[in-house]
């Protein structure tokens, strides 16, 4: 079971970039899917999830938009208006559990590392 993330890079503030993953097995079509982050010397914190609707953390609303193909078993983070703050590597999770999705997912991918100059 392998959860595959990409499209992190270097932006500017203001700038956007979209992430995605994609899930190795049709059964994550039924699970959350959402994204955390961690930054430099922070602790790892929840930015969004869905399952049939999503719920975002406040630092994100109205910036960051999640979508989910589930034939393509992907989901994918429209990030825009990136601000410095956000900058940290995020990484792609699954669970059944909203209580655990934001807080330690049963399934992680690797991380992608997305940093936002000023």
């Amino acid at each position: 079971v392998q959860l595959q993330a990409s499209g992190g890079g270097l932006v500017q503030a203001g700038g956007s970039l979209t992430l995605s993953c994609a899930a190795s097995e049709r059964t994550f079509s039924n699970k959350i899917m959402g994204w955390l982050r961690q930054a430099p010397g922070k602790e790892r914190e929840f930015v969004v999830a869905m399952d049939n609707r999503p719920r975002y953390s406040d630092s994100v609303k109205g910036r960051f938009t999640i979508s989910r193909d589930k034939a393509k078993n992907t989901v994918y983070l429209q990030m825009n208006s990136l601000k410095p703050e956000d900058t940290a590597v995020y990484y792609c999770a699954a669970d059944n559990d909203w209580s655990m999705i934001t807080t330690r997912p049963r399934y992680w991918g690797q991380g992608t590392q997305v940093t936002v100059s000023s």
